[in-house]
C-alpha cells in the first residue's frame, strides 16, 4: 500500500469506523452509533468543567466517544503540556469507557516545525491519529508534510469569519487541501458554515469522502448567534439524516456553544434533539 492509499484508508477509518481497538470503550462505542451515524461530543462543550469532571458528565449523559479540546489538558500554571499529561488524560477516558476519536490541536502559524510536531506527538499519547484544527489556510503547506511523516490525518475546522486567510468558505477548504495534500481533511461545523451563509447540505453531498467530522451547532444566517437546537437556520436533522442515508463514515460532534444555564442539561437537550433527528 503506497501513501496515498494508507492515508485515504486512514481518513475513512478515523472518522468512526476504525474505533474498535482504540480504547477499553470500542465494543461499547460501536453499539452506541444511532442508525448508522456515530454521535458524540466535542469536549470544548464542557469547557466549564476541568477534564474529569466533564468526563463524568459524558459518561452521565451516556456519550460514548469524543474530540478532545487541547484546552482540557492545559496546565493551571500555563506551563506546556506533555505527552505524558495526555497519557494520563486518555487513562481518564479509558476509565470511563469513553472513546477519544480524534484531537483538537492547536497549529500557530508562528510555530516552529518542531513545536508544530508536538501536536502529533500529543495525538499518539492519546491513541488517535485524526487531528482536528482551527488556523490559517496557508498553514496546511507546512501541516500536511508534517501530518504525512507522523502518518496521521488533519482535518481543518471552519468559523464564519471569512477572509485573512481564515477556514470559512468552500474555497478555503479547497485551497488548504490544494497546499497540504492528501493528509489535509475537514472537520465541518455546519453551524459556522451556515452563519457564513454556506449550505452545509450542498457542500457534504458534493464533498462528504473528505469530510471526516462534523460539529453540530445552531446558528442564524448572517453571522447570526449561537442558539439551541431547532431554532436557528442551520439544518442540523437534514445533515444528520444525510450523512444517515449515505452511509457515510462521519463522525459527528455536539459542540454546545450557546448561552444556556447548565451545561450537563444543555448537552442532554442537543443529544435528545439529534438522536430524535436520526431515530425519525
Amino acid at each position: 500500500m503506497n501513501r496515498r492509499d494508507f492515508l485515504h484508508t486512514l481518513a475513512a477509518t478515523t472518522a468512526g469506523t476504525a474505533l474498535v481497538g482504540w480504547s477499553g470503550a470500542a465494543s461499547s462505542v460501536v453499539t452506541a452509533a444511532i442508525r448508522g451515524v456515530q454521535l458524540g461530543v466535542q469536549s470544548y462543550s464542557f469547557r466549564d468543567l476541568e477534564l474529569a469532571a466533564a468526563v463524568d458528565a459524558m459518561a452521565t449523559l451516556g456519550i460514548e466517544t469524543c474530540e478532545l479540546w487541547a484546552g482540557h489538558v492545559q496546565r493551571p500554571n500555563k506551563e506546556p503540556a506533555t505527552a505524558e499529561d495526555f497519557q494520563q488524560a486518555k487513562a481518564l477516558f479509558d476509565k470511563a469507557g469513553v472513546a477519544i476519536h480524534a484531537f483538537n490541536g492547536q497549529f500557530s502559524p508562528d510555530a516552529t516545525d518542531e513545536e508544530l510536531a508536538r501536536t502529533f506527538e500529543f495525538a499518539r499519547a492519546l491513541g488517535v491519529t485524526l487531528v482536528t484544527t482551527s488556523t490559517k489556510v496557508s498553514l496546511a503547506r507546512r501541516i500536511g508534510p508534517l501530518a504525512r511523516k507522523a502518518d496521521m490525518v488533519v482535518a481543518y475546522h471552519n468559523h464564519s469569519r471569512i477572509g485573512n486567510d481564515e477556514t470559512a468558505t468552500p474555497d478555503d477548504f479547497a485551497r488548504a487541501q490544494e497546499l497540504g495534500g492528501d493528509a489535509i481533511k475537514i472537520n465541518l461545523d455546519i453551524g459556522h458554515f451556515v452563519a457564513a451563509n454556506f449550505d452545509p447540505v450542498a457542500f457534504l453531498e458534493e464533498h462528504h469522502a473528505d469530510v471526516l467530522a462534523l460539529h453540530i451547532k445552531d446558528r442564524r444566517r448572517d453571522q447570526g448567534d449561537n442558539v439551541p437546537f431547532g431554532e436557528g437556520d442551520t439544518p442540523i436533522t437534514e445533515v444528520l439524516q444525510l450523512v444517515r442515508e449515505g452511509g457515510w463514515p462521519i463522525q459527528a460532534n455536539i459542540e454546545y456553544e450557546y448561552k444556556g444555564t447548565d451545561t450537563v442539561a444543555e448537552v442532554r437537550r442537543c443529544l435528545d434533539y439529534c438522536r430524535k433527528a436520526l431515530e425519525s
